[in-house]
């Protein structure tokens, strides 16, 4: 197929919290604090995929892919290069590609990048590129800064959930909060002040700075049980666990319900210490029900 070889601030190391409260509470953004997972995908991430990888004539199953990788399944929340080389192996699974008699491969490049790189964002794909001057790189780098242009210009006026506000002000009192998140730094920063929340939360970490796991090892200044990931992801999760954190789910659907749960009982069993063991575990068989392995349609392969 044509076009297809197929398949602001920046902070460059992982950030380290001033411990200042016997609590940490790490929280992610997109889908989370913010409605946003939709309308970035939807409108900025899957027509960009679509264009710059060529897939036009299998629009429709590409743009099913990419949504279950990204917001429909237990991928939803990762990196964006891992979700670009994921939705392309789900979309070569398709009965429909493969009666079509065709089969799609991002550049080898890429998928050996996307594996070794641990900061897996613009600025290292950048260094890649001007260090190789690889031409799956640079496909990926002018996708990925495309996105980024588009989310720039798109995503405006969409404020966080029901009591998100109430929360950061409960949990603000007691603990140290920082955004932890896949996100662009740039971006999070520019959400995070257009809705008056940037004062709430000590640090920013974003694409850039690392990985949730990476950022998440601040939790190593606190007591056992004293710090909590609020997240949207499979991915959220294992961040926490990683790094011995709770963990509470914004379950995707639920949002309003899940922030409402979050500030009527959920802060006041983190903070009394009544959080670990069966509520945990009751929070986590729900978030897991709530999002699915395979998706919807037949596969093959």
């Amino acid at each position: 197929m044509a076009g297809v070889q197929l398949l602001s601030v920046t902070v460059t190391f992982m950030h380290s919290i001033n411990k200042q409260n016997d609590y940490l509470i790490g929280i992610d953004s997109d889908g989370c604090v913010f409605d946003t997972m939709e309308l970035k995908h939807k409108e900025c991430f899957i027509p960009n995929i679509i264009r710059f990888y060529g897939l036009q004539g299998v629009s429709k199953y590409a743009r099913q892919a990419a949504e279950f990788v990204n917001l429909y399944s237990k991928s939803r929340g990762i990196n964006r290069f891992p979700a670009l080389v994921e939705t392309v192996e789900w979309l070569n699974r398709r009965p429909e590609i493969r009666q079509r008699g065709l089969r799609f491969a991002l550049p080898e490049s890429l998928v050996a990048w996307v594996k070794r790189e641990d900061k897996l964002g613009n600025p290292a794909l950048r260094q890649a590129v001007e260090a190789t001057g690889d031409s799956g790189l640079t496909q990926a780098l002018e996708w990925s800064v495309a996105v980024n242009d588009d989310i720039e210009k798109m995503v405006h006026g969409v404020g966080p959930f029901p009591l998100v506000n109430e929360c950061l002000d409960m949990m603000n009192r007691q603990a140290d909060l920082f955004v932890c998140s896949a996100t662009p730094n740039a971006a999070l920063e520019s959400e995070w002040a257009e809705h008056g929340l940037r004062s709430f939360v000590q640090a920013i970490c974003g694409q850039e700075a690392g990985s949730k796991k990476e950022n998440l090892a601040n939790a190593r200044q606190y007591p056992a049980n004293h710090c909590l990931m609020i997240g949207d992801a499979p991915g959220d999760y294992k961040a926490a666990a990683a790094n011995h954190c709770l963990f509470f789910p914004i379950v995707p659907g639920q949002e309003a319900e899940s922030w409402a749960r979050l500030y009527n009982e959920g802060l006041d069993h983190f903070f009394q210490g009544r959080f670990a063991g069966e509520y945990q575990a009751q929070l986590l068989r729900e978030f897991d029900a709530a999002l699915p392995d395979l998706p919807p349609w037949p596969v093959v392969g």
